[in-house]
């Protein structure tokens, strides 16, 4: 096996094994009903998407096809941005995406089929902000993050490129920051320039990779590293700060946190679908997200690191599950 093949497999490893010890705190709600079992469920399924979900998408999928052996699910996690085309040209069923669709994704796919995707929330994230764990900071403003990634600080604090310009004394307080984060086909990365940057741009600097896994390996490696992925994406070699909008306050990227909307990077992670009004869903789409937003489902979400649905969250994504 090739060195970088070692280092992904490695990763993997140890990304399992951190997720379930992270969340294992975390209960599902009581109130989310056991999946049930249903006559005629068989046949093909495409997913092309986000990469955050990749890895729920195939613990879906792998636990799904337990239940219907008859059903076979491909999964591509290139990007959030590759969902809608394949939705609008009819090359996948399922979407997963770890933003919302833009008004012009949804405009592309109405022109081609005449009504717009159905989107469908299927668990939460706190998007985190990984440094090195042998960093020594421990929280950040959403200015003071703008200031580190964006050429254009829309959020109205000056550049930040030392260590020492957020407070860090001794061998770090004139260490450069070395900065990773997504391509521009991730949904996380449009979601962190809207919600982190003030809509601002990306400083060029930017280390820019094909994964989650790989910023998070990249800050793994690099003692002034300081990236952002999924939280299902946390291994021990990073940690994950807390977080303030107006530099009162700081949250950590937690489950409580989120639920509460204090976190200012929680988010719903979602499945778009295409679904006719006035028809039912395709049988095999249906019994899938059925799955996905049960008990056995959200307590994959758990297992992969991320945050379940509550029972309330849950009865308003089955109302668009027809």
């Amino acid at each position: 096996m090739a060195p970088s093949h070692l280092k992904t497999f490695f990763l993997g490893l140890c990304l399992a094994l951190v997720s379930q010890s992270a969340m294992a705190g975390i209960k599902v709600d009581k109130r989310i009903v056991s999946y049930k079992k249903t006559s005629g469920v068989g046949g093909n399924l495409n997913s092309v998407g986000s990469d955050t979900l990749n890895n729920l998408m195939t613990y879906w999928a792998e636990d799904f096809r337990k239940t219907y052996p008859n059903v076979n699910i491909q999964i591509e996690g290139k990007g959030s941005s590759t969902a809608p085309p394949a939705l609008t040209e009819g090359t996948s069923q399922l979407g997963p995406m770890s933003r919302a669709m833009k008004k012009k994704e949804i405009e592309a796919f109405e022109k081609a089929h005449h009504y717009k995707p159905t989107r469908i929330g299927v668990a939460l994230d706190s998007l985190g902000v990984f440094v090195n764990k042998d960093n020594p900071i421990q929280r950040l403003t959403i200015k003071e993050v703008d200031a580190i990634f964006s050429s254009t600080r829309k959020c109205g604090k000056r550049e930040i490129t030392q260590w020492g310009q957020v407070g860090l004394k001794g061998k770090f307080a004139n260490r450069p920051v070395s900065l990773y984060g997504r391509n521009s086909a991730s949904g996380t990365y449009g979601y962190f320039k809207k919600h982190a940057l003030c809509k601002g741009d990306f400083k060029n600097s930017v280390k820019e990779q094909p994964g989650s896994a790989s910023v998070v390996l990249g800050v793994t490696e690099d003692l002034a590293g300081i990236g952002y992925s999924g939280i299902g994406y946390k291994t021990s070699g990073v940690k994950a700060i807390a977080l303030s909008k107006d530099g009162k306050e700081y949250y950590e990227p937690n489950y409580k946190n989120v639920l509460k909307g204090k976190y200012p990077l929680g988010r719903m992670l979602y499945i778009y679908v295409p679904l006719k009004p006035g028809q039912r869903m395709d049988k095999l789409t249906r019994e899938f997200l059925r799955f996905v937003l049960s008990k056995e489902g959200q307590k994959i979400v758990v297992k992969d690191g991320y945050l379940p649905l509550t029972a309330k969250l849950v009865k308003a994504q089955l109302k668009n599950i027809k």
